[in-house]
């Protein structure tokens, strides 16, 4: 593997790790999302050019995190029935982030990051990729169509919905 390519993925790590815990819930499980779609990112696609990188990245992430709520709709009809106790409680808790912050801005971050959270889990899935890849990621609406795997037309509908409802959900905090 290049050292361009481990770049890349020590770039994104991070960011896809929030990611796949807001779409999950769970930390192991976005851990092992994560990791999936890097395995897959370097055994299909490392011989690509690096600038493809970023939408076929974001694409495999976002096809785990699909296969995940698939695997996820069969078990709880296949096993609902037994006790599911090992769920996080506040996944984004986990995620140290790099800047360290006063005491007060730091409950306000952690605050202001669960109640998004508990926001975007309202969202449906397609509403909350757009929302997570053009604002999070910053990706523009042609990168984030790639890697959603649909057309520019309907990521900015997507969006916009997220947006429509997150500012209704979140009232005066959300810009």
């Amino acid at each position: 593997m290049s050292d361009a390519l481990n770049q890349f993925l020590a770039e994104r790590e991070r960011y896809a790790f929030r990611m796949a815990q807001l779409a999950t819930g769970h930390s192991d499980d976005a851990m092992d999302i994560v990791q999936d779609a890097m395995m897959k990112l370097v055994q299909k696609y490392q011989a690509r050019p690096a600038d493809e990188w970023g939408p076929l990245f974001h694409r495999i992430l976002q096809r785990q995190i699909t296969d995940w709520h698939r695997k996820q709709t069969l078990n709880n009809r296949l096993f609902g029935w037994l006790d599911s106790s090992d769920d996080d409680a506040q996944p984004m808790q986990s995620v140290k982030d790099s800047v360290t912050l006063a005491p007060d801005q730091s409950t306000q971050t952690k605050q202001a990051l669960n109640t998004l959270q508990t926001a975007l889990q309202t969202l449906p899935m397609r509403q909350r990729q757009a929302f997570l890849l053009r604002c999070w990621q910053g990706m523009d609406t042609n990168q984030t169509a790639e890697a959603m795997g649909c057309s520019s037309g309907s990521v900015k509908t997507h969006y916009h919905r997220a947006l429509t409802e997150l500012r209704l959900q979140l009232g005066d905090t959300w810009p």
